[in-house]
């Protein structure tokens, strides 16, 4: 009789958990909803969508650029294009994207109910949505961003420039950064009290190392250009002279404080992807990771020495030869660590047993990718041969084999992987395959002749360019390989929709895989667990083959946390308990507090100080109402504000 009695309580608990975490039904909850689950599908939905949207922009750049001579496009509006397309990918799509999955993954790989600041999760997504309309809308009026994606003075000077469109750029960057820095934040303060115990630093998935580092390095880069921005908006706007030559200002100061932010936004557009084909492609090698601490410990090293390369973006700027050779030095170095990587995961693929379903041949197209991507940087690293191809074709072969290459196909494969815990539904299989195969024939068909173009002299930046110089024929392969490359993300559509509305049931754990989430229903229930597990290794699923230790993890504990909406505090870097967090239930603050945030962008945007007034007006009594304390569950417990 124990055993059914048993059930028969996890049943009721089933239930209870189930009345305490769900959300409200309807457009309130729809609206309010802090659940790290909804909010990670939002994220992944939107990113996507933007990633359509750029995707679509550079489908009619490369119409444009098929052919010599071609005048598909005027100037102006192939700069808008231009720069909206890059904006979008790098900003709207690339780092949102790994943001969705890390959302949606987080407290389930750790073992927790919850992200540490619910609310605080749900405001960054309605922040980046609201950043992402601020931006485009625009694009319809003819005011959209023209100075592309990189933004450089003096040409997006007032005097060069005297539209809205430079404006749109800055403060849009800032609106959107805010959004990615509390993000941040929360992700930093979930990895450190957010844990199972016994699930201590050792032991966490390389995906939580990757995102952790990507976040920690995003407090320190984003205010740098998000400063940068609000420099040239003022300039614009109010003759400061910041930037301008003729005031005293430096213009070489643009680009320090911009590529300080963009080179380890790279590694931010990266490591997390990394992790995701470290934590994955194990599954498919029936094997762990060969090397986890050394990938653990190289992907922090990788976003340090990043901070520490900004220059070689800048070598043809006439800096000092000492600068030049420390900062060449430094991008030759950045090699090392990423080189771990790669060699680990073929070693984990040459040492196990490998299943080629669509996501490992997605996993495994990145790593040739990666490979690819990482030789054309290192070229670049020397700064006699960067004289030579800076700001041609050659540079943007190589950026979109970073951050395409290297963060579409983990993306890909991620989402073919998860789906099933997304949705409790499978992917076609026979589908997936085809989708790996074109997009992966598409990418290098449109990129790979990119280098070639670029060692025979095709500047980038140019709308079109004449006949005669050997330059049409590339194109136009690259130009088909384009359409390819897009014919395949339209397959994983045709999938996605497929599936969701036909595809075979999932199961719990449909890829045998060995990580904590595969522990809980697919899709998981709104408080995850149903009692806290406790964690005694890297494979908590994976203990009974693998036999490491005598030692086991606890997935059905008696650490049931059913008094209210809770989680389970540990220590930083051991996870022993510490506190019970009783956490916030769902709340409209959040999309409140952004649309007013809009409002003030909104106003600074047409130099409005009255709407501005009122949009700072709404955030403050918002913040007023956010950071109102809330009573608590009880004397042991500690609420927080999140």
């Amino acid at each position: 009789m124990a055993m059914p009695l048993a059930e028969d309580l996890r049943a009721r608990e089933r239930i209870k958990l189930q009345e305490i975490w769900e959300t409200a039904p309807g457009i309130y909850g729809w609206f309010a909803t802090v659940d790290h689950k909804r909010i990670g599908v939002r994220y992944l939905c939107t990113a996507f969508f933007f990633l359509l949207l750029g995707g679509c922009e550079a489908l009619m750049m490369r119409l444009q650029l098929a052919q010599p001579n071609l005048r598909l496009l005027s100037p102006d509006a192939y700069n808008q294009l231009f720069s909206m397309h890059g904006i979008t990918m790098i900003f709207l799509y690339a780092l949102p994207m790994l943001s969705g999955f890390s959302n949606f993954l987080w407290p389930l790989l750790l073992g927790s109910r919850d992200m540490a600041f619910p609310r605080l999760n749900a405001l960054s997504y309605w922040i980046y949505l609201c950043a992402g309309i601020f931006l485009y809308v625009s694009f319809p009026l003819g005011q959209a961003p023209n100075g592309g994606w990189f933004n450089y003075v003096p040409m997006t000077a007032k005097p060069y420039d005297p539209g809205l469109n430079i404006d749109v750029f800055t403060l849009g960057i800032i609106f959107l950064g805010i959004s990615t820095v509390v993000g941040s934040a929360n992700f930093i303060v979930t990895v450190l009290r957010c844990r199972a115990p016994g699930m201590s630093i050792n032991r966490l998935p390389i995906l939580v190392w990757g995102t952790l580092t990507a976040s920690t390095a995003n407090l320190f880069a984003v205010p740098a250009v998000s400063l940068a921005c609000f420099m040239l908006w003022l300039d614009r706007n109010f003759g400061t002279n910041f930037f301008a030559v003729s005031g005293g200002g430096q213009p070489l100061l643009w680009q320090h404080l911009f590529w300080v932010f963009g080179h380890p936004w790279v590694y931010a557009l990266v490591l997390p992807a990394m992790g995701i084909v470290s934590d994955a492609l194990p599954v498919f090698c029936r094997r762990p990771l060969v090397g986890y601490t050394l990938v653990a410990i190289s992907t922090v090293s990788t976003m340090l020495v990043g901070f520490g390369v900004w220059v070689h973006h800048m070598f043809a700027t006439g800096l000092p030869a000492l600068s030049l050779s420390f900062f060449s030095a430094a991008s030759f170095v950045i090699a090392i660590p990423s080189a771990i990587g790669v060699f680990c995961w073929i070693a984990t693929i040459w040492t196990g047993r490998p299943r080629f379903d669509s996501p490992f041949l997605f996993f495994a197209g990145f790593v040739l990718l990666f490979v690819i991507g990482g030789v054309s940087g290192f070229m670049t690293a020397s700064v006699a041969l960067d004289w030579q191809l800076t700001d041609t074709y050659f540079i943007v072969a190589h950026i979109h084999y970073v951050l395409l290459g290297m963060n579409v196909f983990p993306v890909v494969g991620g989402i073919h992987f998860w789906f099933p815990k997304f949705t409790g539904r499978m992917l076609d299989e026979r589908l997936g395959k085809w989708t790996f195969w074109v997009m992966f024939v598409g990418f290098n068909l449109a990129f790979f002749p990119m280098h070639i173009l670029g060692l025979i002299g095709m500047p980038r930046r140019v709308y079109t360019y004449p006949g005669g110089l050997g330059f049409g024929g590339y194109n136009l392969v690259i130009s088909i390989g384009a359409f390819i490359f897009a014919t395949g993300v339209l397959l994983l559509l045709v999938n996605v929709a497929r599936s969701l509305r036909s595809g075979a049931a999932a199961g719990p754990n449909p890829w045998d895989a060995p990580t904590l989430e595969w522990s809980v229903p697919s899709p998981p229930p709104p408080y995850n667990f149903v009692s806290i597990p406790i964690i005694a290794s890297r494979h908590p699923l994976w203990e009974d083959r693998l036999n490491e230790t005598d030692e086991r993890s606890i997935l059905g504990s008696d650490v049931l946390l059913d008094e209210g909406k809770e989680t389970l505090a540990v220590t930083a870097l051991d996870a022993e308990p510490d506190a019970i967090m009783t956490m916030p239930g769902d709340s409209l603050l959040p999309v409140i507090l952004a649309l007013g945030m809009s409002v003030v962008f909104g106003g600074m945007l047409v130099v409005n100080w009255w709407a501005v007034s009122v949009g700072a007006v709404g955030v403050a009594i918002t913040l007023l109402a956010w950071f109102t304390p809330r009573v608590s569950g009880g004397a042991e417990r500690q609420a927080i504000n999140g």
